[in-house]
């Protein structure tokens, strides 16, 4: 097993994750933000869906997400239809336009790893998504998974020198 500094130093790195991130929603199209190019992609991936589904997957409260759903309809990429074994529910479906704007955010985001990893071989390339894949399974579910207390860590307490 690893140690407490190797521990520590991939927590810096994976905090570091962040600045990718950042990086990689500066290229979205300025119609499209994080939240709606998330709907989209978890659509795309998962197909059809309730509303309740979506805020699961997105790991964020229903308000958030019928912001998003309104943001996504309106712009005419998904469609909201009733749910046929609920009929206060809807199902939410990517529409051909829906799909479009999908694939070109699949583009723009292929376009900026291919840029960024330029230098990096294709074993390199596909050890990391090998770790990252296994990072996520460690980690579970994230999102149906309670979240633990922060650990907490022993204060040292320092005494005085005797004099």
């Amino acid at each position: 097993m690893a140690g407490q500094a190797q521990f520590e130093e991939l927590a810096r790195q994976l905090s570091a994750v962040g600045a990718v991130k950042r990086d990689m929603g500066r290229i979205l199209p300025p119609d499209c933000p994080a939240g709606s190019a998330a709907v989209l992609t978890l659509l795309g991936r998962h197909g059809d869906m309730r509303m309740s589904k979506l805020a699961e997957l997105l790991a964020v409260d229903m308000s958030v997400t019928s912001r998003h759903v309104a943001h996504v309809a309106a712009r005419g990429w998904i469609e909201r239809h009733p749910d046929p074994a609920d009929k206060r529910s809807r199902i939410l479906r990517l529409t051909p336009e829906g799909l479009e704007q999908l694939d070109e955010l699949s583009r723009r985001t292929t376009h900026l790893l291919a840029e960024r990893l330029a230098d990096w071989t294709d074993e390199e390339v596909a050890q990391l998504i090998g770790l990252m894949t296994r990072l996520r399974a460690s980690f579970g579910d994230c999102r149906s998974v309670p979240r633990l207390p922060a650990p907490v860590f022993e204060e040292t307490t320092r005494t005085p020198a005797s004099t």
